[in-house]
């Protein structure tokens, strides 16, 4: 059996310590960043449940360059994962037992970076499909509480990207 997955209530404390790490992941990356925000479900307060995961994307002029901070970033805790089965991505994950981060790095223009600001920003528009979204997480708990728990997620979440995606490209406002 592999880890075990945990769902809780959201709580603002999820931004403060978002908060926190940016401020760590400019110091460390601040010649390399154009953007960093918070993702995931962790940002959405509508959302009610969620893994207790910060989720940062952060934006890059040259991904080619995120190696360099490899020895840093183990420094401070975090595990280098490489591109981590997505192309064009540099993926850290902090903490083991309970995992308290996922560091996404993208190279500017990466259409994955739309795929995370557009959901976020659907959820914040439809602070009810999020909660939806938020209850379907905890009644799967229920049913997978390991490996499976993801894999059936991801069911629901590609429907959730896909109307986001679309949302996105109607109500965007930057040329992608």
């Amino acid at each position: 059996m592999g880890r075990k997955w945990e769902v809780v209530a959201w709580t603002s404390e999820w931004h403060l310590m978002y908060e926190i790490m940016s401020k760590e992941l400019q110091h460390i990356f601040q010649k390399e960043i154009i953007e960093i925000h918070h993702v995931g479900s962790t940002s959405v307060p509508s959302i009610g449940y969620a893994k207790p995961i910060i989720d940062i994307l952060i934006i890059v002029e040259n991904i080619e360059n995120v190696s360099l901070y490899d020895g840093l970033m183990m420094g401070r805790g975090y595990r280098v994962r490489g591109e981590n089965g997505i192309p064009g991505r540099r993926y850290f994950t902090k903490g083991e037992n309970p995992r308290t981060h996922h560091i996404h790095i993208f190279e500017n223009k990466n259409p994955r970076i739309l795929t995370s600001l557009d959901l976020k920003s659907y959820l914040m528009e439809y602070p009810l499909e999020a909660a939806k979204y938020g209850l379907h997480k905890l009644k799967l708990l229920e049913s997978y509480p390991h490996e499976l728990y993801q894999q059936e997620k991801e069911k629901y979440t590609d429907i959730l990207v896909m109307k986001a995606l679309k949302w996105g490209k109607a109500n965007r406002t930057a040329d992608w």
